[in-house]
């Protein structure tokens, strides 16, 4: 933990248990704490953010901290969502968590923090951070380090992880002992500051319904989407269609054509691959001397997958040991080598 003596830090309270733990932890290790929330989209009342915010407010009452509000609207939608709309449009399935954490918590945000008299900006994320290393969180199955990897060493000089030696379980313990109105609060899920919500309901409003056919792989029509952004590479659910045999994945999508291919078997050839491409490559620290063995993700909750890295003009060639499943386009690929984050890259 970085020096605490005399040190200002901003706590990114979202009105959840993680970060009113966060901010309680910090305070008990000797830091001055300041507890900032964040609005990023502008709806009416039955916003969640508005009940997030109220508890955020109970929250610094109760530790006796002070806190300020701050509105990132504009900059959510120029930074994240808009871009988030136009990826769906190509048929993508972007991560919009990712890019939030790069362009608004750990950018605007930080700025934000900085310009207030802080010296560091904590969050609620479950990761680590040693020196100029970013390292999983000790509990391996609420690591977050995947949604991290944009975050290059400098940044994270100006940042502190405070949950990073504990279980959910253990946070929900000290929530509860201190009677925090967020003790029993449910994670927050669905797109990143928009909360859950019908996903398809929700997006037809920026994108309108466009059906068209699902097909097999020898081009027969056996069914309808009800839009190319509706559905991801691997999806099994929410497809409506039956019948014998084994189950239908998504395999692929076709813009041009507003057609989605549609495969029987969760390991079908067409949804496994050993070599994927990336683009877009941040490197957490000192970029590595390549070819370099490591291991990677290809999704969130993906097991890590040795591989081996190779430069190919400005994009990455990663070559799996065994095939991996579903390699979904602008999905992110992030890289390790044990505990240790290196980077990542946008999946081509």
């Amino acid at each position: 933990m970085k020096n605490s003596r005399n040190a200002t830090v901003a706590v990114g309270l979202s009105g959840g248990v993680d970060s009113s733990v966060a901010a309680y932890l910090l305070k008990e290790q000797g830091y001055n704490v300041i507890g900032l929330f964040m609005k990023n989209w502008e709806e009416g009342d039955d916003c969640p953010a508005e009940a997030d915010y109220q508890d955020v407010v109970q929250v610094c009452e109760k530790l006796d901290i002070p806190f300020y509000s701050f509105n990132f609207a504009k900059e959510y939608w120029d930074g994240v969502f808009g871009h988030f709309i136009e990826e769906l449009k190509l048929g993508h399935t972007p991560n919009p968590d990712i890019l939030c954490n790069r362009e608004i918590k750990f950018k605007v945000f930080l700025d934000k923090a900085l310009e207030i008299g802080a010296d560091f900006l904590a969050t609620g994320h479950y990761a680590k951070i040693e020196g100029q290393n970013l390292l999983r969180a000790s509990d391996s199955n609420k690591d977050q380090s995947y949604f991290l990897y944009t975050l290059k060493s400098q940044i994270l000089e100006k940042v502190l992880f405070p949950l990073s030696d504990l279980n959910k379980a253990q946070v929900r313990e000290i929530a509860q002992k201190l009677d925090l109105i967020t003790h029993d609060k449910r994670d927050s899920t669905g797109i990143c500051f928009i909360g859950k919500r019908n996903f398809k309901e929700f997006m037809t409003t920026y994108l309108p319904p466009n059906p068209g056919n699902f097909i097999d792989e020898s081009g027969k029509v056996v069914g309808r989407h009800d839009g190319l952004h509706f559905y991801t590479i691997g999806q099994r659910k929410g497809l409506g269609i039956g019948g014998p045999g084994e189950a239908w994945f998504v395999s692929k999508k076709d813009v041009t054509n507003n057609a989605i291919t549609l495969v029987q078997g969760e390991n079908h050839p067409d949804l496994l691959t050993k070599i994927v491409r990336a683009s877009d490559i941040t490197w957490v620290a000192e970029p590595p001397s390549l070819p370099l063995r490591c291991s990677a993700k290809i999704r969130y909750r993906s097991p890590d997958a040795p591989c081996l890295i190779e430069q190919e003009g400005e994009n990455l060639k990663i070559t799996f040991d065994s095939p991996e499943r579903a390699a979904t386009s602008r999905q992110s690929i992030v890289f390790y080598q044990e505990k240790v984050c290196l980077g990542g890259g946008m999946i081509l």
